[in-house]
């Protein structure tokens, strides 16, 4: 299966449930908002259907976020930021997320004007590399 572009993907070492309440921990303790949680495979299971663990974990920075839809309003289509974590037919858990600039790129918008971005990729690329430390 190809990766979509604009999609940074990776593994975690922990189950689907742990991976998410670390990733929402440590969002959380960097000051990030949560919005919410998205479980598929309760609403696929609530329509009598089947869906391993899959669940979009909402978060966002409202300063972050505003500086970019000032830039450009429709970026609000795309912000929030979101981490997207299941588990596959191998029971992997994986984990994957927009990467912000390309994003961004989506509407014109330069890493050179708008430095956040390389800010909001470090972050979460750090957060979802320390899932592999403990």
């Amino acid at each position: 299966m190809t990766e979509p572009a604009g999609l940074i993907e990776a593994v975690s070492p922990l189950d689907a449930k742990t991976t998410l309440d670390r990733l929402q921990a440590a969002l959380t303790s960097a000051g990030v908002s949560i919005f919410g949680r998205v479980d598929h495979a309760a609403g696929a299971s609530g329509a009598g259907l089947d869906l391993r663990p899959t669940t979009v974990l909402i978060y966002g920075n409202p300063q972050a976020g505003t500086k970019l839809m000032q830039i450009d309003q429709r970026m609000g289509i795309d912000l929030p930021l979101k981490i997207l974590v299941w588990t596959d037919e191998a029971n992997v858990t994986r984990v994957a997320y927009n990467d912000p600039t390309w994003l961004a790129s989506r509407y014109g918008i330069s890493v050179a004007d708008a430095p956040v971005l390389t800010a909001m990729k470090a972050m979460v690329a750090n957060l979802i590399e320390s899932l592999k430390n403990g």
